[in-house]
This record gives C-alpha cells, structure tokens and sequence, in this order.
C-alpha cells in the first residue's frame, strides 16, 4: 500500500501571548491522517519563515531552535524508516506515541489467531469437531494471505483493522480466493470471532465490525425423489466398492445422519425405543446435540446386511464408511449409472431425509428437527423444503374443508 508522508513545525497562531510568540508544534501527516506534537518552545510570529518551517534570523537562541527543530524531524524520520524496516504498519499516531516513548508492545492479529486456533486445537473431540479447527485454520490463512498482498506485510497490529480491512478481506475472498458469497461470509464470520476476541480483552477500544453487514444467501439444496432413491435402491452396480458406497449414502437418506455420524456409528447407539423399535441415539459430531431416530425398515435392512462385513465385525462400528473423498467420488459415480443427473454428494443425503423421506410424508418439521439434532426451526427450514405435491394434497384438504363449510352455511 503507497504511503505518503510528511514532517511539518508550525506555529499555532490561534494562542499567541501578548508579546507576539506562538508554540510551535510538530504535525505529522501520513496518507492524509494527522497527528500534532507541541516541541515545548515559542517563536515571534514576525520571525517565523513559513516556506522553510524555520525562524529568521542568525542570532545563537534563533540557530539553537533551529538545530533543536531538526534534530526532532531527523529523529521523526529515524522512526518512519524503522518501522518500515519492520515491516509495519505505519501511521501518525504511532510515531508520535514512540518519540514521547508511549510505546507498548502491540497485539498483533495473526498471533492472536493462532493463539485462539491452538486452543481451539486441544479442545477436538470434547467441545469442538475436527472440522471446526480446520475452518478456522484455512480462515487464518485467508487472513493472512490478504494481508501480505494488501499491506505487503507478515501481520499487523490488530488495532488497525478497521471496517477498510473487513470489506477488503471480503472482496479478496471474492475475486481473488473465487470464493461463492456464502463461503466468503463464512470465512469472515469466523475472523470476526477474533476481532471479538480483543475487543472483549480491551486490545482495541472499539468493534470495527459494527458497521459490517454480512447476511448469507439463501441456497437452493438438492435432494433426491422418491423415484430416484427407487432408481438407485434397484440398480445393480458392477462392483462390491461402489454397491457398499450406495447402500451407506441410502443409510443416510433414509436416517439424516451426517457423514462424520454414520462413519462413528457404533453398536452402543442402537437402542430400543419406547415403541419398542430399535432407534439411533447419537450426539452429532458437528453441533454436540443429540440426535434421536427411530430405525426405518430401509436402514435397519443396510445394517444387518454388513453385519458381518470384515471391516466392521472386529470393530465397534456398524457400517464399512470409506473417507469422504472417496465417498463423494463414488457417489458421483453412481449417480452416472443411475442416470440421476443431479451433483450428488453425501450430505445431499441429509436433505433427501430432511425433504422426501419425512416433511413430504406428512412428518412434522419439529419431529424433523430433532431427528436432525438441529438446534433450531430456522436451520432445519434451510435443509427442508416442502415438495409441491405434499403443498397439493394440504390444498386438497382445505379445498374439501372450505366446501363443507359453504354447504353447511347454504342448506
């Protein structure tokens, strides 16, 4: 970022004694920004040679002031070329508090991340998911990539982040990261969490994201239909792998648990329900809540099929679940031969359960909720969307119920 910069004395003519002297002050003004410093001495305003910012004059008093002036800008510029040297951030305000020695060590924004990622770090697996550390390491170094190619430095003070570094974090996320808008918000959400962070340890003396407005677009999501979860059930696929990909994806449209949740299932959360069916009660990896899911004859048969599958009898876990990467390139795959056009991916599952399997036959959005572990109505809203023809068949009933009613009133 170019940097314009300029050493100013001056004398404030707006306080001058009654025998004509003024003070003479310091003004340093960088990119625009001022910051002024009294040197402690007065001038005769009939001396003062404005164009050379000295006094007139070849007396010894008049030649002391004058050397004493440029000693304080040498010492001025001494400071400006060691910060630059440092690499930092330089403005007015902070060269004036180091020529008065108001100097204290400074928290900087990337230390402060990874402070918080490490602690993030230790805490996997007992309040936080693996995926939760990994966004904000990959939002760090967002962050830190935007920094050396804004400011062409390895990290700032974070008291100089202002609502111009949000939106320009914003912007690079955009153009140059070819981030979508949610994932941009996302990533600056999980920096804001940072700049929090100091605000409440009195690091920075106000929010800079208090003017910043990041709301996320409502996504369209995918799920599959009943003749396409009827299309893949009956396709016979040429390969164990790619039959034992579908079986488990189909596990998932037909219970809502998530990939993380399916790969740890275990015996210990199958259990009998108060109907006496066998449910799955399971704490979802990502959110910590619980999830509670009565069996579904589809899902109940999928487990029993691999049953004794040698990658799961001499383990705790119930279903052979590949890593997610492999997962969502064979289901891709699948999703070729069942002539299924849609980009398919494991968590289109959960929609698909979300969508087709419950809300479209009737179930309620809240029993959908909790199947889901979803904290709130708003997020299950957003996986969920009511079919047209489950919106038919709630009109058909209404159409009958209004003309029950006209001919009650007309008879």
């Amino acid at each position: 970022m170019q940097t314009t910069f300029s050493v100013l004395f001056y004398p404030r003519r707006n306080d001058i004694d009654p025998y004509g002297n003024a003070p003479i002050y310091l003004r340093i003004t960088i990119n625009g920004l001022r910051s002024e410093i009294s040197i402690k001495r007065k001038v005769l305003i009939s001396k003062w040679n404005s164009e050379a910012g000295k006094i007139r004059g070849t007396t010894t008093d008049v030649r002391e002031l004058n050397r004493y002036m440029d000693a304080i800008r040498s010492r001025i510029y001494s400071i400006q070329g060691q910060l630059t040297d440092k690499q930092e951030i330089i403005t007015a305000e902070k060269i004036k508090n180091i020529y008065q020695g108001k100097v204290i060590k400074q928290k900087m924004l990337l230390e402060i991340f990874l402070e918080h990622n490490n602690k993030i770090e230790k805490l996997v697996g007992k309040e936080f998911a693996p995926g939760t550390i990994e966004r904000y390491k990959t939002a760090k170094k967002h962050v830190s990539d935007y920094i050396k190619l804004e400011y062409n430095l390895t990290d700032i003070p974070v008291k100089d982040v202002d609502n111009r570094f949000i939106t320009g974090l914003e912007y690079y996320l955009k153009t140059e990261r070819k981030c979508a808008h949610n994932t941009a918000i996302k990533y600056v959400t999980n920096f804001k969490k940072i700049i929090r962070i100091a605000f409440a340890n009195d690091w920075i003396t106000k929010d800079p994201f208090v003017n910043w407005k990041g709301k996320l677009k409502i996504v369209e999501r995918e799920f599959l239909t009943e003749a396409e979860i009827q299309t893949m059930i009956e396709k016979e696929l040429h390969t164990d792998r790619l039959d034992q990909v579908k079986d488990i994806f189909l596990f998932s449209c037909f219970t809502g648990l998530a990939y993380a949740d399916v790969k740890k299932l275990s015996k210990n959360d199958i259990i009998l329900g108060i109907d006496g069916e066998k449910w799955i009660k399971i704490k979802r990896s990502k959110t910590d809540t619980r999830s509670s899911i009565p069996l579904l004859p589809t899902a109940m048969s999928i487990l029993e099929k691999y049953n004794s599958h040698p990658d799961v009898s001499n383990k705790e876990r119930l279903l052979p679940v590949l890593t997610n990467q492999k997962m969502n390139a064979y289901i891709k795959e699948i999703a070729d031969l069942c002539g299924i056009s849609k980009n398919l991916t494991f968590h289109l599952a959960r929609h698909t359960f979300a969508t087709t399997i419950t809300l479209s036959n009737g179930v309620p959005i809240e029993t959908v909720s909790k199947m889901l572990g979803h904290k709130s109505l708003r997020t299950t809203q957003h996986y969920a969307k009511i079919l047209d023809l489950k919106v038919s068949e709630d009109m058909q009933h209404l159409r009958k119920k209004l003309s029950f009613e006209i001919d009650r009133k007309t008879s």
